[in-house]
């Protein structure tokens, strides 16, 4: 007897690496970084109504493996994430992952999708609206210290978003800089290779760390930072790793986005419990102030939470109505008769 097919209810959109590619593409890159940036931004505005809890962790001594669940109460979402710095050694990504979007109704998946080129644009667009509120008005120079993969997702949220004009590039590795040079050469931004970090940071006025290495690190020291500067500091994403030195987050004003998880993975994982933060969604929502004079020094301490994983899936999700960017997956065993599981496995035979 032939097997009966799933209902189409049972059918899950699942968007893969080239189709999420595809959509990129056919939306525009630049415009894709805008309007997530808008989207993370709107649901920070009401962040009262999800579920909050640091991710949960897996560590070892290569890297993490994390789970990144929320939810607003009519949808669920969560993304599967690692981080491996080791990676790169053996030619693989050093942070790969994958999400899912469900009403909380039924339970139902409702999309599938490749996250790793995802979670680089929503980075990108966290950083882009954390800017917006806290960076100098009328940005125009933009400093990245670590240029891998994250480098030009970020170099174009600034550029669209804020209207950066000037990107001033340092990595370690000469290769990753000319790499990020190339890969921007048509983009109209005018791009300056530095030889060391404190060459890239001059005339800057948002500073980007977006460095690999899973440790203490001091890519920035105290003497390095000038009065007004925003900075972003988006590489410490786990306990043992920092990019700045202490001393810089005793003279700045630091914004976050989720304390528990913040104080364990983040920069100011250095500091005392009682060292002063803001929630940055307090900022857009009107509930806090963020940056109050032209000398302040502003810090948004960025490791990454669930939230913006949600709003990046459901911005998929809506872009994906009227496309062909996306395959059916046959991932929920439904049958006519909700109560009769067994009969659909027997009729299979």
């Amino acid at each position: 007897m032939t097997a009966p097919l799933p209902s189409e209810k049972a059918f899950i959109p699942f968007v893969s690496v080239e189709n999420m590619m595809r959509l990129v593409h056919h939306v525009g890159i630049e415009t894709m970084l805008v309007e997530l940036t808008d989207a993370i931004e709107a649901d920070f505005r009401r962040w009262d109504l999800f579920d909050k809890t640091p991710r949960v962790a897996s560590h070892s001594h290569d890297g993490v493996i994390e789970l990144m669940p929320t939810s607003d109460g009519a949808v669920y979402s969560f993304k599967y994430v690692n981080g491996h710095p080791k990676n790169m050694a053996q030619g693989l990504q050093t942070v790969t992952a994958f999400g899912l979007l469900a009403e909380v109704s039924t339970g139902y998946p409702v999309l599938l999708t490749e996250m790793t080129l995802l979670t680089a644009l929503r980075t990108a667009a966290t950083s882009a609206m954390a800017a917006r509120h806290l960076a100098p008005a009328n940005s125009r120079c933009l400093t990245l210290i670590g240029n891998g993969a994250q480098a030009e997702f970020q170099a174009l949220a600034m550029k669209a978003v804020l209207g950066i004009q000037e990107v001033r590039l340092y990595d370690i590795d000469p290769k990753a800089t000319e790499k990020t040079v190339r890969n921007l050469g048509k983009t109209g931004l005018r791009l300056v290779p530095c030889t060391s970090a404190q060459a890239a940071i001059e005339g800057a006025d948002i500073i980007t760390t977006c460095t690999a290495d899973k440790q203490f690190a001091t890519i920035l020291t105290d003497n390095m930072v000038g009065a007004g500067v925003h900075i972003n500091a988006i590489g410490g994403d786990c306990p043992g790793k920092t990019e700045l030195h202490r001393d810089i987050l005793l003279r700045a004003d630091t914004f976050v986005e989720y304390p528990p998880q913040t104080r364990v993975e983040g920069e100011i994982q250095q500091m005392n419990p009682d060292y002063p933060i803001t929630e940055l969604w307090q900022v857009v929502a009107g509930r806090a102030q963020g940056r109050s004079s032209e000398r302040q020094i502003t810090l948004f301490d960025s490791v990454g939470f669930a939230i913006e994983d949600f709003s990046a899936l459901r911005y998929v999700r809506e872009k994906l109505k009227g496309t062909d960017y996306f395959q059916k997956l046959d991932i929920i065993a439904d049958p006519d008769d909700p109560r009769d599981l067994f009969g659909m496995l027997l009729r299979a035979g």
